[in-house]
């Protein structure tokens, strides 16, 4: 069990920090007062777009960077600034788009842009968009730079369990394919990911692994536990998630991160 404070709390949102109901707890944002108080840094490392990351800041009072749409871009919390955008190849897209609904003829599919969002009419979304374009992929691979493709089953209830090793292969090293649920498959550039992300920001913030500690639940968080010097899984996370962590707290709706950071910053 770690017993050092660390130099970096790096945390998903969604499923870890973030509880069911969508809100942030007052414990939990008191720890991380606590946390930049004693000269630690805190990292949100999400799979969120920018577009619907204003409502955490209000919640937690964080400022700094963070990591969005899962390593793809690096955004100013304090002055709402994109500073990275990795997009996706758009013609890697579209190769993608068609080989998935070979094997998934219902997908559906809708695509993240930094702060603009554009989807299929099949294709539903937990973060509603005014400004949102609609229309088929390739039209949208156009008008918007992929941040992330995204891909949802528009007429069945059964995730990806049974294809979503075949979405990888089929990808291969030309994007990189994850999950944050179980009903979609989020698709980005070659050599993104949140841990490779997360090692760029702490370089520059002089911060090794090894006085870094993650927090998450899902597959897409493996990448952030891989580099990180500690990792923590909350007790809801995905099973694959569960088994690499170095310690499991509390689930999301128990603050099960402020559980931890209460006994690293006492």
């Amino acid at each position: 069990m770690i017993v050092f404070c660390p130099a970096l709390v790096a945390t998903d949102l969604d499923g870890t920090l973030i509880r069911t109901d969508g809100t942030i707890s007052d414990r939990t944002r008191a720890v991380l007062r606590r946390v930049r108080s004693a000269g630690s840094i805190v990292l949100f490392v999400t799979g969120r777009p920018t577009r619907v990351m204003a409502d955490i800041v209000t919640q937690t009072g964080t400022s700094g960077l963070a990591i969005c749409a899962n390593g793809a871009l690096v955004y100013d919390l304090d002055n709402f600034a994109t500073l990275r955008h990795r997009i996706l190849d758009p013609a890697t897209a579209l190769h993608l788009v068609a080989e998935i609904r070979t094997i998934v003829p219902d997908a559906s599919f809708a695509v993240e842009s930094g702060t603009r969002f554009g989807r299929e009419p099949t294709f539903t979304t937990m973060w509603p968009d005014p400004h949102e374009v609609v229309g088929g992929v390739a039209e949208l691979l156009t008008a918007l730079p992929a941040t992330k493709l995204l891909v949802r089953r528009a007429l069945s209830t059964s995730g990806f369990a049974d294809v979503y090793g075949t979405i990888v292969a089929i990808a291969g090293s030309t994007a990189v394919v994850t999950t944050s649920s179980y009903d979609l498959v989020e698709i980005a550039g070659a050599g993104v990911s949140k841990g490779i992300a997360l090692a760029e920001i702490a370089a520059g913030y002089g911060v090794t692994a090894q006085s870094a500690i993650a927090f998450g639940d899902m597959p897409n968080d493996l990448p952030m536990f891989a580099w990180a010097g500690y990792s923590v899984a909350v007790a809801n996370a995905h099973p694959d998630v569960l088994a690499a962590a170095d310690e499991i707290t509390a689930s999301n709706d128990a603050d099960g991160v402020a559980h931890v950071l209460e006994r690293l910053f006492h």
